[in-house]
């Protein structure tokens, strides 16, 4: 039986790591670790790309970040109930061709009773910024604990 804590039903404290988690997992930029936090079947939207299955969402996820270089993430609780929560987010990255942006985002989860997430929808936009307008800086990797969050950086 695969476990993810925390587990729902979620409390502020739970729902905050759990988001934390998920930030961390992400910025870890391994695919396959990432999937291992959703359910074998999985339903996901993203974009444009409505993967099905840990399979499919690993391959959307080796294409995103094959693209998306540079990639940092920060994560925000946005609320929770029982086993739902939904974060906003913004994540920076650049092209191979040098130019930056900032994905500004909304993602409504759902998760199982072992915490594996079983639904994921994300809505995202990307807005084209200059190198000198980048606010998210740390080495490539988890989040240092000091760096500002979104709302601390008027994001």
């Amino acid at each position: 039986m695969e476990q993810r804590p925390p587990l729902p039903p979620f409390t502020l404290e739970t729902a905050k790591q759990k988001v934390r988690l998920a930030e961390d997992a992400w910025n870890s930029r391994d695919p396959a670790k990432v999937v291992l936090a959703y359910t074998p079947d999985t339903n996901w939207r993203n974009r444009a790309e409505f993967p099905q299955g840990r399979d499919q969402a690993r391959q959307l996820l080796e294409r995103k970040w094959a693209r998306e270089l540079e990639y940092r993430l920060i994560k925000e609780l946005w609320a929770f109930d029982g086993n739902r929560i939904a974060v906003r987010f913004a994540y920076e990255w650049r092209d191979d061709a040098g130019n930056w942006y900032r994905s500004y985002g909304n993602e409504n989860w759902e998760f199982d009773a072992d915490g594996l997430m079983r639904n994921r929808f994300a809505s995202i936009n990307d807005a084209p910024i200059k190198e000198n307008e980048r606010k998210f800086f740390w080495p490539q990797g988890r989040r240092p604990d000091d760096h500002p969050g979104l709302s601390d950086l008027g994001l």
